[in-house]
């Protein structure tokens, strides 16, 4: 079997291995893919797998031997799965990707709003607290999140990973989704 990955860079910048792969078959790792080479580099291909390269209708007509689209995210937005259905390509994704590095990122743009620790941080770089007349040195007044309410629009993976770590921050979590 033959095996493209499209956009390799995307999942892996350097610190993974697709060796595991070629005990599936031969595979060729392109670290990114432009949409003018799409087709040419998914050739006879089987199987293929991708983050960011679209895959529309005129690249899976384009590609007959195609049997498999892995989409190495959460979402299929970048395939054409009317498409893929209709010539009988089986597309898959990866459901839990990144769950917690995206709750863990959404609490850390939280504390950045309620602290502004960038402009501290670059204030602090710049010598003004060494400067200041004051040991309590501060550039904005600080939020405290504890007792505060957080209100999440959806309750899917990541916003049940983020509402347990809002709490443990102290804050009331309310959440309000379309089921």
């Amino acid at each position: 079997m033959k095996i493209i990955v499209l956009d390799g860079y995307t999942l892996n910048p350097g610190d993974l291995s697709w060796h595991s792969f070629e005990e599936l078959g031969e595979i060729t790792v392109y670290e990114r893919t432009n949409p003018d080479q799409t087709i040419k580099r998914i050739g006879n291909a089987e199987s293929i797998l991708t983050n960011k390269t679209v895959i529309d209708r005129t690249i899976i007509e384009a590609c007959p031997t195609l049997k498999y689209i892995g989409v190495l995210a959460t979402g299929y937005n970048v395939i054409d799965i009317a498409a893929a259905t209709e010539a009988g390509i089986t597309v898959t994704n990866i459901p839990a990707y990144s769950t917690a590095a995206v709750a863990q990122f959404t609490i850390g743009l939280l504390l950045e709003l309620c602290h502004q620790i960038g402009d501290h941080s670059r204030s602090v770089h710049q010598g003004d607290w060494t400067n200041s007349i004051d040991f309590s040195y501060r550039l904005h007044p600080l939020i405290e999140l504890s007792g505060k309410t957080l209100g999440l629009i959806g309750f899917g993976r990541i916003g049940r990973a983020v509402a347990p770590i809002a709490r443990a921050l102290g804050m009331h979590v309310l959440v309000t989704t379309r089921t």
